[in-house]
């Protein structure tokens, strides 16, 4: 009978998992995407990163409290080597959403690229806190990626 109660227990343990990561996602916008970011991600996609920026400053500039729009166009200066102002667009989203997991590794990146080992990885240890599923995300693996790739290199 115990053994019974415990098999239960588990199993519907099990089946409130998919309900509860599910949770975590944000909710999907009820208004169209600001014209300039589709414009800067569509951009992004065809790397055409001086396109991105002009795009995505004029986003940042509609939308300042955008952490999206801010990481995107921190990426998109770090792509044409404007490493300063990358960094300060990465540092403007982490202080709208400081578990934004995009800008965690796209920051440790730029991190690498400044040869700044020590900052990646800490980089990488807010991915492991932010990440859902015991620290586990696309994010966090492809910022341990390359930081072992730096590593190799050195």
């Amino acid at each position: 009978m115990k053994f019974l109660l415990c098999v239960l227990a588990l199993l519907l343990s099990l089946s409130l998992v998919p309900t509860l990561a599910l949770a975590d996602l944000p909710a999907p916008r009820s208004t169209p995407e600001n014209p300039n970011m589709a414009a800067g991600r569509k951009a992004i996609e065809a790397k055409d990163f001086k396109a991105a920026v002009g795009y995505l400053t004029k986003a940042v500039s509609e939308e300042p409290n955008n952490a999206d729009a801010q990481n995107m166009l921190g990426y998109s200066y770090r792509k044409v080597g404007t490493f300063d102002k990358s960094m300060e667009h990465y540092q403007k989203a982490l202080k709208i959403d400081t578990s934004h997991r995009s800008a965690h590794e796209y920051l440790g990146e730029l991190y690498l690229d400044m040869n700044q080992l020590d900052n990646a990885e800490k980089q990488l240890a807010a991915l492991k806190k932010a990440c859902p599923f015991f620290g586990k995300c696309e994010e966090y693996e492809d910022l341990k990626a390359a930081i072992d790739k730096y590593k190799t290199k050195k």
